[in-house]
């Protein structure tokens, strides 16, 4: 299920200021109205329980110990954030509002004759809506158009860099422009700017080095575009700033994605951004729509998503900041409305880049395993998180180095087996359970990903056509089997195919020529045997013994069969349901 965007910002939204009644302007007055102690006594203690309100949603999320070595203005700390289980905005959140088709209206007359649009024909006029070219726009019309940061603003973001930058560190700059906004003094190794618009680049006397790239360019679920960037190399910088580009990324995950890459484990990648209407005169047209439409505090938990669903818990020590210099801060509510604001907010969102278990540690699988899902693309974080445990406790049943390497190496198949998966998200079939198919398939020796099993798993799940010799008479004569034990049943078929070995083809015929001679021979000595069980334990049987070569031949299995006994095959059934 995918949560809207809505229902996402009720479960983050704090702060955010609400007015009970609306203001008109007021007539010019002949004279100056008293208020009346009766009215002061109201008054009074109505704006001071406002303050008092508003006081109380300004606290800091973050605890003493958590805001000890810590910047001033720590206002989220690390175990604050909430997230929902999957990507919780629309395909239109990140699209500048310019940028965002309407399907043209069909006439009222048509509608009501039943003369609907054709959906060739919205397209059509969708794709004629122009769109913002980001290097044309940074490069050329906003060549030389500064940021101009107020300077109280920017006071406060030098010192909140000079809290975590050092001498001598590798920098990188994602959106850079005229100004990097570096503490005086610091003297670093290597600055390296990234951003569209060259010619304010060149102005930036602390860049060592530059090149323009269109950060919105990207491969999906994958980074940035840019083989410039890639040629950066991974595990490179000691630092990675972004200030004031987050608000005009288009597909930030993908931004997000590159940097995690780029920076060294244990590297600081510090995302700064200003209050939403700072330079909305001079660049909103560049905007996406979920920045101009959300407040400030919400862009702290938008931003702070961007880190979570980009590589999850591959960031850690995620925190958000209120940098803002006291010429900026005013009342909200009522009394903020009758003010001035007089300067620019300021806020940072951060994180640290965790190190990648190379090997699984013993102790504590479940995390190595995480690790290595953290940049995987198709799956959700939901999936991860089923994932995860499963794949721990395989891994601590394994006795055999070799199997182990092979899970190792499959963890990277998983991709190829969620894209099947994820279109079954609309059937009776439970995230828990493709989640146990995936960890069933890549525990498997036998499973590599290659295109004869994934076809496999497609014919199987019912996604393509199933072939007359194998699926389609699987599928007929285990019909009366549950969801649950089918996936089983999957997870032992689908790595038997694509193997190239005439053997283990032999096994897939014999299989399916065995299942209803099996299940007659059961029938027989177990006549009370639910005949979901027969089909259950019919097909555990074969799965192990004639479905793998070289571990019995049809003869010692129909013999070994007959042999079994009705407690014996009520035990099986037992047992297994016990798993």
């Amino acid at each position: 299920m995918k949560f809207s965007t809505a229902a996402f910002f009720l479960t983050i939204l704090w702060n955010q200021s609400s007015s009970c009644c609306a203001f008109s302007s007021p007539g010019r007055l002949s004279s100056p109205r008293k208020i009346s102690s009766t009215q002061l006594y109201i008054i009074g203690p109505m704006i001071r329980r406002m303050r008092e309100e508003q006081a109380k949603k300004k606290m800091p999320m973050a605890s003493e110990q958590e805001r000890e070595g810590e910047a001033p203005g720590l206002r989220v700390g690390s175990g604050a954030w909430r997230w929902p289980p999957v990507w919780p905005y629309s395909d239109t959140d990140f699209v500048p509002k310019e940028d965002i088709a309407e399907p043209k209206a069909a006439p009222v007359t048509g509608l009501l004759a039943g003369n609907l649009p054709k959906p060739d024909e919205i397209e059509e006029e969708e794709e004629k809506k122009e769109t913002l070219d980001v290097l044309k726009y940074w490069g050329e019309e906003k060549a030389g158009v500064k940021t101009e940061i107020d300077p109280d603003a920017v006071k406060k973001l030098k010192e909140h860099y000079a809290f975590y930058l050092r001498d001598g560190m590798s920098v990188l700059e994602l959106g850079a422009a005229e100004d990097s906004y570096l503490p005086e003094g610091l003297k670093l190794s290597r600055h390296v700017g990234v951003g569209a618009n060259k010619k304010l680049m060149e102005q930036n006397s602390a860049l060592t080095e530059s090149f323009v790239v269109n950060l919105n360019d990207v491969v999906e679920e994958q980074g940035v575009n840019s083989d410039e960037l890639r040629a950066l190399g991974a595990d490179t910088f000691d630092a990675i700033l972004m200030a004031n580009t987050v608000d005009f990324l288009t597909s930030p995950r993908e931004v997000f994605r590159s940097a995690w890459a780029l920076l060294k484990p244990g590297g600081i990648m510090i995302v700064p951004f200003t209050n939403r209407e700072a330079y909305s005169s001079k660049f909103e047209r560049a905007q996406t729509k979920m920045w101009r439409d959300m407040n400030d505090d919400q862009h702290m938990w938008i931003c702070g998503s961007f880190f979570q669903f980009s590589a999850s818990d591959g960031w850690e020590k995620l925190k958000g900041f209120d940098i803002s210099p006291e010429s900026a801060k005013k009342e909200e509510g009522i009394i903020g409305a009758l003010s001035a604001k007089k300067g620019m907010n300021m806020y940072v969102v951060q994180a640290t880049k965790a190190f990648v278990d190379e090997d699984v540690d013993p102790y504590d699988p479940e995390k190595s395993f995480r690790s290595k899902m953290w940049l995987l693309p198709t799956l959700e974080e939901r999936d991860k998180q089923l994932l995860a445990p499963r794949l721990a406790r395989v891994y601590k049943t394994i006795s055999d180095d070799k199997v182990t390497q092979a899970v190792l190496k499959n963890v990277e198949k998983l991709p190829k087996i969620y894209e099947s998966l994820i279109k079954m998200d609309q059937f009776a079939f439970t995230f828990g359970m493709q989640a146990q198919l995936a960890t069933d398939l890549i525990t498997d020796p036998g499973f590599n990903g290659n295109d004869e099993q994934i076809l496999a798993l497609k014919m199987g799940l019912g996604l393509r056509k199933p072939s007359t010799e194998f699926w389609e008479p699987v599928g007929q004569k285990t019909m009366s089997m549950i969801p649950e034990d089918k996936v089983n049943l999957l997870a032992h078929i689908v790595p038997r195919f694509g193997s190239n070995d005439p053997a283990q083809e032999a096994a897939l015929s014999d299989f399916v020529a065995g299942l209803e001679p099996t299940f007659e021979v059961i029938r027989s000595k177990c006549p009370k045997m639910a005949e979901s069980d027969v089909q259950l334990v019919g097909t555990e049987l074969l799965a192990a013994e004639i479905l793998q070569p070289g571990r019995s031949t049809k003869k010692e299995y129909a013999t070994w069969l007959c042999a079994l006994t009705e407690d014996e095959l009520t035990e099986m059934v037992a047992k297994r349901k016990s798993y």
